[in-house]
């Protein structure tokens, strides 16, 4: 039973992260990849209210916190897709935005875990 909610909460994240992607992305100049900086942050805040708001408190049954942690977040938060557009801008030349990248990608997502322990404190 684990493995179907792992499952349906990962198809349900993988379409979420498709959709605001995209949106985020057309909103911006299309040599940044915006909208997967926007998916990790807002994944990392998502995992991080579940965990510090529901789940240290015991507010969170284990298939909930399945669906949310492994299955929606997994699903949602793009770390292959980071990895491979920041190869592209070093493989392209594009050392700056993919040193940006490196360090907003991973300085906002641990930012965004600190926000949502912040808020659940």
């Amino acid at each position: 039973m684990n493995y179907l909610v792992v499952f349906i909460g990962a198809g349900v994240g993988g379409v979420l992260r498709y959709i605001l992607s995209y949106f985020i992305q057309k909103q911006f100049p299309p040599y940044f990849p915006y909208g997967t900086l926007a998916v990790n942050l807002l994944g990392s805040i998502v995992l991080g209210l579940m965990i510090f708001g529901l789940d240290e408190k015991d507010l969170i049954n284990p298939s909930l916190k399945l669906f949310i942690g492994l299955g929606l977040c997994g699903g949602f938060t793009t770390f292959s897709t980071f990895s491979l557009e920041t190869f592209n801008l070093l493989k392209d030349a594009e050392f700056l935005f993919a040193g940006l990248n490196i360090l907003a990608n991973v300085f906002l997502t641990v930012f965004g875990i600190y926000l949502a322990y912040l808020i659940t404190r």
